[in-house]
């Protein structure tokens, strides 16, 4: 399958399941210098668009929504990757939205998202050097064989999805996002409601849904 083919069956795949202002920022946002990025830089590299997700909603530290052009989600990872334009990106920026700019990645980073930035103008003069710096931050991290990580990773790493999610959690969110049986997912969530962390929005013994309770930044600290 080539690229044109590819782009059109996953853009249509996540309109289908997108509903209200996310699908509407989708159809708005993913326009020709996003494909491009796709076509000149991302698809030359991995030569699939399997867990890229486009105009992703992501939240900043009031709880206020924001938009990402794609967010890369494998098993063991989160990379946020945005197309800049030097017009909508730096020339009309005022002093307050520069700064909230800069701060909003910085607390995607400390929420363990990585962020790659690539400007129109390599894009599509210079795909090159966009590969190179692709490669550079994916590459080894993807390369990376799963461990088995300590109980205070997981718990960090469940309360970062938590937070980002913006909606209560599911078990089923955390076996889709770190390829663990639902037994197991539903045990760590449940301690983690132990430790004060998360609460049950559900009544019985059959919980699936929680939600967080613990300040992300202290946990994370």
């Amino acid at each position: 399958m080539d690229f044109a083919q590819a782009h059109a069956q996953w853009l249509e795949r996540h309109i289908a399941i997108r509903t209200g202002e996310r699908r509407g920022r989708l159809m708005r946002g993913h326009q020709y210098a996003e494909k491009l990025l796709l076509e000149n830089v991302w698809w030359p590299v991995f030569g699939t668009l399997e867990h890229l997700h486009p105009e992703y909603e992501i939240y900043d530290w009031n709880r206020k929504s924001q938009f990402l052009d794609f967010a890369f989600l494998p098993a063991y990872g989160r990379f946020g990757i945005e197309c800049d334009g030097f017009q909508s990106h730096v020339k009309d920026l005022d002093r307050e939205s520069f700064s909230y700019a800069l701060n909003r990645d910085t607390f995607l980073t400390g929420m363990g998202w990585r962020m790659l930035h690539f400007s129109f103008d390599d894009i599509q003069k210079r795909p090159e050097v966009c590969r190179m710096l692709l490669q550079l931050v994916v590459g080894p991290y993807l390369l990376r064989q799963p461990t088995a990580s300590t109980e205070r990773m997981l718990e960090k790493d469940l309360i970062r999805l938590a937070w980002t999610l913006g909606r209560p959690l599911r078990p089923k969110d955390v076996t889709e996002r770190f390829g663990i049986n639902f037994r197991t997912a539903r045990k760590h969530l449940r301690s983690l409601c132990d430790k004060g962390l998360l609460k049950p929005k559900d009544q019985g013994r059959d919980i699936r849904h929680y939600e967080l309770i613990a300040d992300p930044l202290e946990m994370l600290g």
